[in-house]
């Protein structure tokens, strides 16, 4: 039973340790919820910060739609009455522009969904 519990606490104590060292507890998720329909996207723009993790759900509410955006890694397709989870820590500060990737309709190309990544 000691050995037990000397493993356990020595485990607990080596994990503590290297969370310390790798600055502490990891950070919270940010999570934004991102609803698609013909032509637009709502909210069209989010702000996050350089560093943080951020979960982006983008709903379809009307018929299949995507999202690129190739500076952030960022490539999805979701179809109608669905959702999809788009996880991401961005590393550099800017405006990142992306569009629909999916043809949904003679207004296609106005659907721009902008990511401000600041300090």
């Amino acid at each position: 039973m000691k050995v037990k519990l000397t493993t356990g606490t020595i485990a607990l104590s080596a994990l503590m340790l290297t969370s310390t060292a790798l600055g502490g507890a990891p950070k919270p998720v940010q999570h934004i919820e991102v609803n698609a329909s013909r032509f637009s996207f709502e909210p069209h723009e989010i702000t996050v910060k350089k560093g943080d993790p951020v979960t982006i759900t983008m709903h379809s509410t009307d018929v299949t739609h995507g999202l690129v955006i190739e500076e952030l890694g960022i490539r999805t397709e979701v179809k109608k009455g669905q959702s999809e989870d788009l996880t991401l820590t961005p590393g550099e500060v800017g405006n990142f522009e992306g569009r629909c990737a999916h043809f949904c309709g003679k207004g296609h190309g106005s659907m721009i969904f902008t990511v401000h990544v600041v300090d």
